[in-house]
């Protein structure tokens, strides 16, 4: 079996695979003081639910966006799985293709965006638009020939009303979810409209935008990350909700590597 781990920088995904088939998954929290052994003993303890052993392990790949954390979770992998795992852009290309201008630039895509952008041209095909809900928001966009062409960079949901609520002193902490309308009559509907309901608004307008500039209307957009679905059914500009497109990716990058 396969480990996939996504380290992103509030949550470590994993994903365990027998072939395509995925078999579970957990999240542990990413944490800069965190110990190869609690990474090790958590995962094991999650193994054991889900009625596997480390030594089912035969490989692990992992994408990271946490240089901080890697010493750690590649000693736990070694410790209690018995596997050096395999490091995207460290040790193998995502092999993600790159487009006019940006074949010989230095500044590549980080190793989560790339995995996910091939795992979403792997199963969904090309034109596209990648929209990553996690903690900041990114969306990529993908031509017609697979090639990465740009994107942009945001503010997550949850960091934007996490810097709201600490930089203010008579807001509430709300749930994240979208109001009924706009128009708020309390703090908290208010929070919601302004909060969710605006950034579903900028989500449309970056899908619009970038559709406008690709010069094509048909481009599917696909969405991934912890608030894809959230978001999702708040507007009619999100195509495919896939939850688990960078362990996807993961998998498929490691089936390319040994052939």
């Amino acid at each position: 079996m396969l480990l996939t781990i996504d380290v992103g920088n509030t949550n470590m995904v994993y994903g365990l695979f027998d072939g395509e088939r995925l078999l579970g998954s957990f999240r542990l929290r990413t944490a800069s003081d965190i110990t190869s052994d609690e990474i090790g003993i958590l995962a094991c303890e999650y193994f054991s639910r889900f009625g596997f052993e480390p030594a089912d392990v035969q490989d692990v790949v992992i994408a990271s966006v946490v240089p901080q954390i890697m010493y750690t979770l590649t000693s736990a992998m070694i410790k209690y799985f018995g596997r050096e795992p395999i490091v995207i852009d460290s040790d193998v290309d995502a092999g993600l293709r790159y487009g006019s201008g940006l074949e010989n630039c230095t500044e590549r895509l980080g190793a989560d965006r790339a995995v996910t952008a091939v795992a979403a041209i792997a199963k969904y095909g090309a034109p596209l638009i990648v929209v990553d809900f996690g903690t900041a928001t990114t969306l990529d966009a993908i031509d017609a020939e697979g090639r990465y062409l740009g994107g942009t960079i945001g503010t997550g949901l949850r960091v934007s009303m996490d810097a709201l609520i600490q930089n203010t002193a008579m807001l509430p902490r709300v749930e994240l979810s979208m109001p009924s309308r706009v128009i708020g009559t309390n703090t908290g509907e208010q929070l919601r409209a302004g909060v969710v309901a605006g950034y579903v608004g900028n989500m449309e307008y970056l899908i619009a935008r970038m559709k406008k500039e690709l010069g094509r209307e048909d481009v599917r957009v696909v969405a991934t990350g912890g608030l894809s679905r959230l978001i999702s059914e708040q507007t009619k500009m999100i195509d495919i909700v896939d939850g688990g497109l960078t362990l996807d990716g993961l998998r498929l990058i490691y089936r390319r590597l040994k052939g």
